[in-house]
């Protein structure tokens, strides 16, 4: 089996391989035990025809063979009737070795092999067993025995045969009744397993979806009553979760120091820079704004990579960008730009709105900034646990080349318009850190197509 199968799965199949292994040697253990009962029953019944021809045998003054009394089953008397019994003798060969057969097998006689007696032969008083075929061509089961009577040199063999056919059929009766039942059977345990496995599995079950509450952000712990062998995993989970969290408001905590303690610094440099004027003030006054831009950019990243790790971060997605649909279009509505969005129900961003609000307005304002006079927002569930946020604009648009520019930190395609060249930068960093991806490329609308990838969380 391979990792991925369930372990439901693999007990269950494992229970029922077993079971119906089991049960496929007991139906074959009781088919043949019948069998051999069956048998058995036969040659008892054939012994003791044999037997009564021994003890009626007798012989003349001159060794001639002749029965005191025949046996008194009447099925040896009616023609063919599958049982029939002869006299042999071991003197002669051929036909002419036949002494007195049952009235049974009218003129015919019983073609037993050479090898049954040649055993009997062999072993006087003794009951050997073979097969032989009757005079239609039946299967027989025979019984013989060579015995020396008085008066004679050599010894006779008597035997009795009788079709084996009803008694196969009984055994093919029988292997079928019980394998049917013991069919039956192995679906009764195969049932039973399946119900034994889910309920002992519940616990499981619970649990695996408990984790997956906290995961998606419906709940903050593994909650719930589980068995002795799993409260101590629960119980390490919860620990981890609190250490997790821990963690990540420690890290806030230093970021947020860490911008405080730059800030300052920086504020004075600019006042100064602002207050000196000429060359020197102008290009310390641009690097402060550069490095202000820079602790900024870096600080988001910082932070969505702490959200980003966070556990059961969760965020809907129809809300928080209708929000910004609205609040764009009162801004831009001098301008003649409208906000189309087709948004789907029930997608959830696995992670802060903060960090989705950024992004999505970053991309939805530089839409309304280069557009004619329309920009369309579309949201769709996407593929492996994930969902997608086409931002259109019927601007002038990006060539290839520029598409690949426009990701980098810093580049402003367009000198004219206002900003910083981070833009499209800071939504492509806090993509990847959330896993997600940032693809441009050409409007049905005639302008820039953005493409944001972000995970999402069970719907």
């Amino acid at each position: 089996m391979t990792s991925r199968v369930s372990l439901a799965f693999r007990l269950f199949a494992g229970a029922a391989a077993w079971a119906l292994a089991l049960l496929l040697v007991g139906a074959i253990a009781l088919s043949t035990l019948y069998q051999r009962s069956v048998i058995r029953t036969l040659d008892d019944r054939l012994t003791s025809i044999v037997g009564a021809l021994v003890a009626a045998a007798e012989t003349d003054a001159e060794g001639a063979v002749a029965l005191a009394r025949r046996p008194s089953d009447p099925a040896y008397g009616r023609v063919f009737s599958g049982r029939y019994w002869q006299i042999v003798d071991t003197a002669q060969s051929g036909e002419d070795s036949i002494l007195i057969v049952s009235r049974s097998l009218w003129d015919e006689t019983l073609a037993a092999s050479q090898g049954l007696r040649n055993r009997a032969q062999a072993s006087p008083g003794q009951i050997v067993t073979g097969r032989a075929k009757g005079p239609a061509g039946e299967p027989l089961r025979v019984v013989a025995q060579a015995v020396l009577l008085p008066d004679r040199d050599d010894v006779v063999i008597m035997m009795a045969g009788e079709d084996r056919r009803p008694a196969d059929r009984d055994v093919r009766n029988f292997a079928i009744t019980s394998g049917v039942l013991l069919l039956g059977f192995a679906a009764a345990i195969a049932a039973g397993v399946f119900f034994q496995v889910r309920i002992g599995l519940a616990p499981v079950l619970r649990m695996r979806n408990s984790v997956a509450d906290v995961r998606e952000g419906r709940s903050e712990r593994v909650d719930g009553q589980f068995p002795t062998e799993l409260q101590p995993l629960a119980d390490e989970l919860n620990a981890m979760l609190d250490h997790s969290r821990e963690l990540v408001e420690r890290s806030r905590t230093h970021v947020g120091n860490l911008a405080h303690a730059l800030k300052t610094p920086i504020a004075v440099l600019t006042n100064e820079a602002r207050e000196a004027g000429g060359g020197f003030g102008d290009l310390v006054g641009r690097q402060t704004a550069i490095m202000t831009e820079q602790v900024d950019h870096h600080l988001r990243r910082a932070r969505a990579a702490a959200h980003a790790k966070a556990i059961g971060a969760r965020t809907e997605v129809a809300p928080t960008v209708s929000d910004l649909a609205r609040t764009l279009t009162k801004i831009y509505a001098r301008r003649g730009v409208s906000i189309d969005t087709d948004l789907a129900e029930d997608l959830y961003f696995r992670g802060e709105r903060q960090d989705l609000e950024e992004m999505v307005g970053n991309l939805m304002d530089n839409a309304c900034k280069w557009a004619s006079s329309r920009v369309r927002t579309t949201a769709r569930p996407g593929a492996d646990r994930g969902f997608e946020l086409l931002i259109e604009d019927d601007g002038p648009g990006l060539d290839q080349a520029g598409c690949e520019a426009a990701l980098q930190r810093g580049v402003r395609l367009d000198e004219k318009a206002p900003g910083s060249g981070l833009g499209l930068a800071i939504v492509s960093d806090l993509a990847k850190a959330y896993d997600g991806e940032v693809i441009l490329s050409r409007s049905s609308l005639g302008g820039l197509c953005v493409r944001l990838i972000l995970p999402a969380t069970a719907r």
